[in-house]
């Protein structure tokens, strides 16, 4: 999981308010110098000894048994390194010693996942009471990189203008291309670029929404960065979330990709102009997103021509009107 690969080590997230021009960086969790709060995944890893089994890790992929040129910094025993059981883990002898570092690994990896997931999840919290407060809708759009996510709200923005009042928060890694586009339709726009990072987290979102201040009664339109896989397990405080598959990217996604498909209330099946050039099976993909997620809502839409939009809409309103009868 991106949480401990460290995709977003030493990683600076960047907020630009396209209308005004304001832009504020921030370093990501664990960028900074600064000491671990207690109970964090910093502190975590500190207790847990990560750098040790990093280590051993690294021992491990240099064993002798392979012939090679290149110097050893270290030497197979690290007699002065390690002292104690560990350094039995590095001991291909020692009985059950693969498992115990398999283990070790892997019970410091549950306990990052588990913290940095729970302290996103009361933030998200967080963030859903306070769109709640003010009667704000927000949805949660997610995709492969090139799936039409933008195109998709650059046609809603300009169709709906006068009927929804949305603002947009964008998320990518790196430049302001698709706030642009955004900010051309007229609607307000906060770019979150993530540098390393491959999704966006509920701290994100409640840092932009301070620059944003969406007005009540508004629609928040959250475009995530392009990946199927990360996004699904962070919640945002989203209302829900809007996955968009193109037609180009092969029917089998939902079944490849089982947790974005299983954590999305809708699928929009997008570049439906596309069909007479391509082979794909509209019934077979929808089957296998239905086999992830029964409940799953489906649409087919093209917003290049137009097709399948007013549906799209119509589930937009349909989720305003949910939204209502909940807070009365």
């Amino acid at each position: 999981m991106c949480t401990t690969c460290g995709c977003s080590k030493g990683a600076h997230t960047v907020y630009t308010d396209s209308q005004t021009g304001e832009r504020i960086e921030t370093p990501r969790d664990g960028a900074s110098g600064a000491a671990p709060e207690p109970g964090s995944w910093r502190q975590l890893a500190t207790r847990a000894s990560a750098s040790s089994v990093a280590a051993h890790l690294h021992a491990r992929a240099h064993a002798h048994s392979h012939p090679h040129s290149h110097p050893h910094p270290h030497d197979r025993a690290h007699p002065d390194a390690h002292g104690g059981n560990e350094a039995s883990l590095d001991d291909t002898r020692a009985p059950g010693a693969e498992a115990a570092l398999v283990a070790a690994t892997h019970g410091t990896t549950i306990a990052l996942e588990q913290d940095v997931l729970a302290k996103n999840q009361s933030i998200a919290e967080d963030n859903r009471a306070w769109l709640a407060s003010r009667e704000i809708v927000a949805l949660n759009l997610v995709s492969s990189p090139g799936a039409g996510k933008t195109t998709l709200l650059e046609r809603t923005i300009r169709d709906l203008r006068g009927t929804l009042p949305i603002q947009v928060i964008e998320g990518d890694q790196a430049t302001l291309n698709d706030a642009e586009r955004i900010r051309a339709t007229g609607c307000r726009v906060v770019q979150i670029n993530t540098g390393t990072g491959c999704h966006l987290d509920a701290g994100m979102v409640s840092r932009a929404l301070e620059q944003l201040d969406p007005p009540p009664r508004s629609w928040l339109m959250i475009e995530n960065v392009g990946n199927l896989v990360c996004p699904a397990l962070f919640d945002l405080g989203e209302q829900a979330k809007v996955v968009i598959l193109s037609v180009a990217e092969g029917e089998d996604k939902p079944l490849k990709y089982p947790h974005m498909f299983r954590a999305s209330r809708l699928m929009l099946l997008s570049k439906i102009d596309l069909l007479p050039h391509l082979h794909f099976d509209v019934e077979r993909c929808i089957a296998y997103a239905r086999q992830i997620n029964p409940l799953i809502d489906v649409l087919q839409v093209s917003a290049q021509t137009g097709a399948g939009m007013q549906a799209w809409y119509a589930w937009l309103q349909a989720v305003v009107s949910d939204t209502t009868e909940t807070v009365r």
